[in-house]
């Protein structure tokens, strides 16, 4: 019999996607998080559960009555150690698959934290599958959008290489699927990308055409870009810290590929950067 599938990150970019598209595949769903008011707001007729992967008195009730879970590691929590008693507690239940948001190329680069919980998971023998997508476009209109509103300028220290951006909510479209086919995506691992590949000028081109203001792409060091978003953003080190690790990543050619894995999975063609932008082109207005 079929029980419920635990969502960690609910109200996160991909977190929310995920609920959406499994209510709409008749699953029934189990929303978590640290804050129980938020979830209670965004999500009044869905299950609510704490769950703070740094308290393991939370983790009995958010995995009572669940036999899947996607699980996502919090932007806040830099160390992939913090994961192992989640690992362990969902490993002595009859979990049927672990749906996990890892990152594209990771598989190569053991530096992320991703790469350890991949390899946490497995060892605990859970049914995996490990969901490795390219860069969000969330993150344009999202974190780094204030240099693009106030200075016309994209602050990123990819340098000249390309990534093959994809849309939160496609990528939450596609774990729907594969956690409501839960025997035929056990022990995978699927790279989710848009449909091209951009470099950032070819992004800051796209938002000059669609704000009608001059959009540059700044291309700062990793030092000027850490110390521009520690001491004038105002954001967490250990989170600067990861994001300057995957920029790393980006620079090394890791996030150009193109695959077809969303179309495979879902029969669609993921969305464009040109299209997500103009949907979102409130977030660089001034």
């Amino acid at each position: 019999m079929r029980q419920a599938i635990l969502v960690t990150g609910a109200t996160g970019n991909v977190g929310q996607y995920v609920v959406k598209y499994l209510a709409k595949r008749g699953e029934t769903v189990v929303v978590a998080g640290s804050r129980l008011d938020e979830l209670t707001q965004r999500f009044p007729k869905t299950r609510q559960v704490e769950l703070d992967f740094e308290n393991p008195d939370t983790f009995e009730a958010a995995l009572d009555g669940v036999d899947r879970v996607f699980l996502m590691r919090p932007p806040q929590i830099g160390d992939a150690d913090v994961f192992q008693p989640f690992v362990d507690a969902m490993a002595k239940r009859s979990i049927r698959l672990v749906a996990f948001l890892s990152l594209m190329g990771v598989e190569r680069n053991p530096f992320p934290p991703h790469y350890k919980i991949e390899k946490m998971i497995e060892a605990a023998g859970l049914p995996y599958a490990h969901i490795r997508p390219g860069f969000f476009m969330q993150n344009v209109t999202g974190v780094h959008a204030e240099e693009i509103r106030n200075d016309d300028r994209i602050l990123i220290p990819a340098g000249n290489s390309k990534v093959s951006f994809i849309d939160a909510e496609d990528i939450g479209k596609a774990i729907a699927h594969v956690l409501s086919e839960t025997e035929e995506h056990q022990h995978t691992a699927y790279t989710l990308t848009g449909p091209e590949a951009l470099d950032y000028v070819d992004i800051a081109n796209v938002l000059t055409l669609l704000t009608g203001r001059r959009i540059t792409y700044a291309n700062p060091s990793m030092l000027a870009y850490r110390q521009h978003y520690i001491h004038e953003r105002g954001l967490a080190p250990a989170y600067v810290n990861v994001t300057m690790a995957l920029y790393l990543m980006t620079r090394l050619g890791t996030a150009k590929a193109v695959t077809d894995d969303f179309e495979q999975l879902t029969g669609e063609s993921p969305r464009t950067f040109a299209a997500f932008a103009s949907e979102h082109l409130e977030a660089f207005q001034r």
